[in-house]
Formats: structure tokens, C-alpha cells, sequence
């Protein structure tokens, strides 16, 4: 018995042999003419049709004798003497056909039922309804356009394990809804911060991805070499240097969606390569970057999600409110009452506490880095609703503006939400000479041993010669957003074609 009755229980076939099966049938194709051809006009989508026609019962679909044509992959079959029916998925959703030999013809039924399961099918007709009320396409005229030489997952089962899921996301988004629904609100998350940024007057622009010094983040840059200019160069790690560049040079508000390739360790939180938004604004600081981000925030769930009220892991994640705002020590006191002041100004004390919670100690040097690092260790996680972390110490905040109520700490904050950091902003450091010196203390640290340390960046300095007005930045990490937005609880789940071992 062969593959093409489906609806029969038979057993398991060998995949070799399957797919042995479906090259004769090609073989046939392509002596009979032309296999895979070209020439078919798609005019209508599943989606618009049913949203359009499922309120038209019958008698009324009948009368108005509407004609479309619809093409699409076939996912289901049901081969029933002289009719048969077949479910066809497009890239909007599904539609049934209903295929008789009499309106096809003897030949045409004849080789639809040899076809399979995942072939690629087109078809002309009117729309129906059946007995049991399904919007259908009555067809009278089928056509084979692509030949199917591997078998889809099983229908109930899909994909055998999450690395195929990841390896072979083409077979994923054919047979999983789900994953398909994630990627379709990706889009939508996307092109909702691209409108709000437009709304807010801002200029996107596109900024090197292959950078002679790399900067803008303390990470680990991905090295290549350039032949012809025989240089090394290093994948972004961050455009936010660049884009500052272009605020010195009058373009006042500018954002840019952008790929960053940071070459460290890989979780269900890190990518190497992965998706952020960087956006600057003249004139503007840490309090309005804290403004711009909920309402990127808001505005994207409302487009994925329809609410501001979000499930994630089985927990209600409320995005409507204000968001939080803690400074490191207040968000370690709050969820740890038992620190007192004096034990978190201490820094022997801190040290020893980090140790004792099996972390390690930061590369800068401070009591700021060090009440960070224990905030990672104890605070961090449980920070489940929205919550900005402010007042970041100077040492760990080398492109960031100094507080003038205390230099020790800079304008600085980052957003948590179900214990993730999903972006980062601050008021920008617009003195070239502070600059300079916070450049050169990266370098000394790069020189003891810190390879996410950033480099010295002389033209960065040139350019801030010139003057960089007062200005907020903030980053965004789209895939994370993405992650919130679709309880999705690895970052793998929300990038297409996700980082894996060679196979």
C-alpha cells in the first residue's frame, strides 16, 4: 500500500523508501512534461476568503458563484471514489478543496490521487460550502506545481525534537502553528517599533556591521580579516557609537533595528548573533529613554498580544502600569530585607557575600560593581513585573553621563521584566575628555585581562570634539521582547534560524 492513503492505518514506511517512491513520480512528471512549473496565477489567500465568505451560508454561496484561485501546500487528504477532499495551507492559514472527477476530469483525478502529503497544489473553482458548513473551493481545475520529495512530520507528533525544531525550521513552520503565529507577531512587534519611532520623529538609518575597533559594549567581539585592505575587522558588538556620530552631525533623532554579534556564551537568553533597537535623541535624557521604552513596550504588546496584560510561564505579566524604579541597593533591600545600609556600603562585606552566593567577583574594581554583582546574584531574578534599575555606578558605565548630584554613579538604567534585562539607556556622555579618560581606563582593563573591556575609539573622540548635544540613548532586545510577547521561553524559539553545532 502506498503513501498516498492517508486516511488508511498502515505501517510506518522507511523515509529512503518513501522518498524513493516520490523521485519515480517526478521521473514520470518530468517526462510527461514540464515538472515544476511556473505559470500558475495565485489571485486569492485562505484567510481573506474565510474571512470575507464563512458568514454566507449555502444557498447564498451558490447564487453569488464567486471564482478564485488559491494555491498552497497539501496537508491533508481524502481519497472517497469519484470526490475527494483535500486541505491546502498558504501563508495566511487553510482551505478545503473539493475534488470531483467529473468536474476535473478522469486523467487529472486519476494523478491527484498519486499525489502526497506536502506537495505544492493550485487550483481554480467556485467557493462552497459543504454539508457540514466548511467553507470550500468546489475545483475545476487542479494543478500539480511542486513535487514533495520528503515526508512531512507526523500531523499529531511534528517535529521528533527541539534540535530539529531549530535545525530544520523550514519543516517546522510548515506543520507547527504555533511556531508559525510566533514568527507572524515577531513581524508585527517589528514594524510596531518601526511606526512608533516614525511617530516620535525619528530618522532610521543603517550603520557598519564590520567596524575597525569595536565598541559601543563591554563584550567579546567575532574577529574577521579584510584581503584587500589586508586589516582585521570585527562584527558590531553594538552601533551605538555610530549612530552618536550622526546626532553630532545634526541628524538629532535617529534609530536603527540592527543585527549585534557578540561572541560569548550561549543560553536559552544568548545569542551570538541577535536583534536590538538603538535609538538617540538630542536634547533628551535617562528620564525621557525610561518614557520612549514603555511606550515601545505597551505598543508592541498591544499589536502581538491585543492587551497590555501579558501571560508568561504561567504568571500574569502586567505592562500597563507605570513601571517600577529601584536603584541597585533599593532593589537588593527590597527583595532582601535582611541587608542593612551599613553591610551594602561595606565592601569587604559585599565581597564576601557574593562569594558566599557562589558568584564571581566583577573585573572593575568599586564598591559600585561590586553591589551590582550581588544585585545579579539576589535581586535580579525575582524582578518579574517591569522594573528599571537606575543609577548605575561609574565603572561599569564607560559611555554613560555622570550624576551631578554624585560623580560615583551615572544617568543610567536598565529594564527587567520576568528577571531579564531587556534594555539599556542612559544620558550619553557628551564630554570628549571624560571620555577619553573612560576610554583609556577600559584599555587598562583590557590590559589586565578583561577581553569584553572596550577599545580607545579616537575618531569617537574626534567627533565629540565637535560637540554632541545633550542626549538619551536606549537599546531594546527585540528577540527577548519577542520572547515576553509570545511565552516563549528560550530565545532559539523566537530567531528563525537560531546558532546550532555543525551537524
Amino acid at each position: 500500500m502506498t503513501e498516498q492513503n492517508q486516511t488508511t492505518e498502515q505501517p510506518a514506511q522507511d523515509e529512503n523508501q518513501i522518498m524513493a517512491e516520490r523521485r519515480q513520480k517526478l521521473a514520470l512528471m518530468r517526462q510527461a512534461g514540464v515538472a515544476f512549473p511556473n505559470d500558475f496565477v495565485r489571485d486569492d489567500f485562505s484567510a481573506d476568503l474565510h474571512s470575507r465568505y464563512d458568514g454566507l451560508d449555502k444557498p447564498q454561496l451558490e447564487a453569488e458563484a464567486i471564482t478564485v484561485s488559491v494555491a498552497g501546500r497539501m496537508m491533508l487528504k481524502r481519497v472517497m471514489g469519484k470526490a475527494s477532499f483535500a486541505t491546502v495551507q498558504d501563508g495566511t492559514g487553510r482551505i478545503q478543496f473539493y475534488i470531483s472527477r467529473d468536474n476535473i476530469g478522469e486523467a487529472t483525478y486519476a494523478a491527484f490521487k498519486t499525489w502526497d502529503m506536502g506537495d505544492i497544489i493550485g487550483a481554480r473553482g467556485t467557493l462552497m460550502k459543504t454539508n457540514t458548513g466548511e467553507l470550500s473551493v468546489l475545483v475545476s481545475e487542479l494543478r500539480l506545481l511542486t513535487k514533495s520529495l520528503r515526508p512531512l512530520p507526523d500531523k499529531f507528533h511534528g517535529l521528533a525534537d527541539q534540535e530539529q525544531v531549530y535545525r530544520q525550521r523550514y519543516v517546522d513552520l510548515i506543520s507547527n502553528d504555533l511556531s508559525r503565529s510566533t514568527f507572524i507577531k515577531r513581524s508585527k512587534i517589528v514594524q510596531t517599533i518601526r511606526e512608533v519611532m516614525v511617530e516620535q520623529r525619528y530618522l532610521e538609518v543603517e550603520t557598519p556591521m564590520m567596524h575597525a575597533i569595536p565598541g559601543g559594549a563591554t563584550a567579546k567581539p567575532f574577529v574577521t580579516h579584510h584581503n584587500a585592505l589586508d586589516m582585521p575587522l570585527f562584527l558590531r558588538v553594538a552601533p551605538e557609537l555610530y549612530l552618536k556620530r550622526l546626532v553630532v552631525g545634526g541628524l538629532e533623532r535617529v534609530f536603527e533595528i540592527n543585527r549585534n554579534f557578540r561572541n560569548e556564551g550561549m543560553s536559552t537568553r544568548h545569542n551570538p548573533e541577535f536583534t536590538m533597537i538603538e535609538f538617540y535623541e538630542a536634547y533628551s535624557g535617562y528620564e525621557r529613554m525610561m518614557e520612549m521604552t514603555e511606550t515601545l513596550i505597551r505598543r508592541c504588546a498591544e499589536a502581538a498580544c491585543g492587551t497590555t496584560v501579558v501571560s508568561y510561564n504561567g504568571r500574569e505579566v502586567d505592562l500597563s502600569k507605570p513601571f517600577d524604579r529601584f536603584t541597585i541597593t533599593q532593589a537588593i533591600q527590597h527583595h532582601n530585607p535582611e541587608y542593612t545600609d551599613a553591610q551594602l556600603a561595606d565592601a569587604a562585606w559585599v565581597t564576601a557575600e557574593i562569594k558566599k552566593l557562589g558568584e564571581k567577583l566583577p573585573p572593575a574594581p568599586g564598591l559600585g560593581s561590586l553591589q551590582l554583582a550581588l544585585f545579579e546574584a539576589c535581586a535580579e531574578s525575582k524582578l518579574w513585573n517591569p522594573t528599571f534599575i537606575i543609577d548605575y555606578p561609574v565603572e561599569v558605565s564607560p559611555l554613560a553621563r555622570s550624576s551631578d548630584a554624585d560623580p560615583a554613579i551615572t544617568e543610567r538604567f536598565e529594564l527587567f521584566i520576568v528577571g531579564r534585562e531587556h534594555a539599556n539607556g542612559y544620558s550619553e556622555l557628551n564630554d570628549p575628555e571624560i571620555q577619553s579618560a573612560r576610554f583609556m581606563a577600559q584599555v587598562a582593563q583590557k590590559d589586565a585581562g578583561d577581553d569584553e573591556a572596550m577599545h580607545y575609539d579616537a575618531d569617537y573622540i574626534r567627533a565629540m570634539e565637535y560637540g554632541l548635544p545633550p542626549t538619551g540613548g536606549c537599546g531594546i532586545g527585540i528577540d527577548r521582547l519577542v520572547m515576553l510577547l509570545t511565552d516563549s521561553p528560550s530565545i532559539r524559539d523566537v530567531i528563525l534560524f537560531p546558532q546550532m553545532r555543525r551537524e
